[in-house]
């Protein structure tokens, strides 16, 4: 009898012991931060072995995009370079970081299907895989945004501890919406696509190329484009300006409400998620 009564009980499939094992993960994968960030440098070791300039590559193209766009696009809207190189720069940069993170993670858990099938790692370990591997390409893109700060003088005024608030920001919501473009991707394998047309449309709604100031203040396109919110986030305080305070208060909220969207969701499929693969 009480073996039967323990068994009945451990077969108990609840909502609080999927939380408590959604959060289990979660704190596992925290603890083997060492592990996703050799997953990541594998990556991008593996990637570019064998090339010359390895990652710099990317860096190397990025540089000239900017410097292509910065003097064609500075003509054609009669503005100074030393307004919009910089512009340019530090947006193509930090939207480069947030598509990345994005696209790559809707192949978070499908490029991990047979460790995920073969061992009992942390479900989260490879999203922080996907987040590390996108910050090691940021610091050699972040080249580009040191040199046009030191060529058009913006080190002298800017922010820099306001700016490393706002990539935080940045990379927290970028995150969530990686891992759960992963879970999505998982079961739905057209959802890369879908994401990747969707990013493609957003540089072109996102003062990337354009200034905000095209628009009045509190334009629709820019008040509700989450991704305006983290570029200003960074490069108004790098470029010695203020980002509006209702962009710090709709990145934490957003934040907020992402996590525990992606969590929810996440403890709603964690055990079917290597079933999907």
């Amino acid at each position: 009898m009480e073996v039967a009564t323990h068994m009945l009980r451990t077969g108990r499939r609840g909502a609080l012991f999927e939380i408590s094992m959604a959060l289990r993960d979660v704190r596992l994968s925290i603890e083997r931060i060492g592990l996703a960030w050799s997953l990541a440098w594998h990556d991008v070791v593996s990637r570019y072995r064998g090339s010359i300039l390895g990652p710099f590559w990317i860096t190397l193209s990025m540089g000239l995009m900017v410097l292509g766009i910065g003097l064609l696009y500075a003509q054609l809207f009669k503005i100074s370079l030393h307004e919009f190189m910089p512009f340019v720069a530090i947006g193509i940069v930090c939207f480069g970081v947030i598509t990345g993170m994005i696209n790559e993670g809707c192949e978070t858990f499908v490029r991990a299907a047979g460790m995920l099938s073969q061992t009992s790692l942390p479900m989260f370990t490879f999203v922080w895989r996907t987040v590390l591997r996108n910050l090691m390409n940021l610091a050699h893109h972040a080249v580009i945004i040191v040199a046009v700060l030191v060529i058009y003088g913006y080190w002298r005024t800017m922010n820099l501890p306001l700016a490393a608030v706002g990539l935080v920001l940045l990379v927290v919501n970028a995150a969530w919406i990686s891992a759960l473009a992963g879970i999505a991707s998982a079961r739905f394998r057209d959802v890369p696509q879908i994401v990747m047309s969707i990013m493609q449309f957003a540089i072109f709604m996102t003062p990337v190329f354009w200034r905000p100031s095209a628009f009045p203040d509190r334009h629709a396109l820019l008040t509700f484009n989450p991704f305006y919110h983290m570029l200003e986030a960074v490069r108004a305080p790098l470029m010695g300006a203020a980002a509006p305070a209702h962009s710090y208060a709709i990145l934490c909220m957003m934040g907020l409400l992402g996590w525990l969207l992606t969590f929810a969701v996440f403890t709603l499929t964690r055990r079917r998620i290597v079933h999907y693969l």
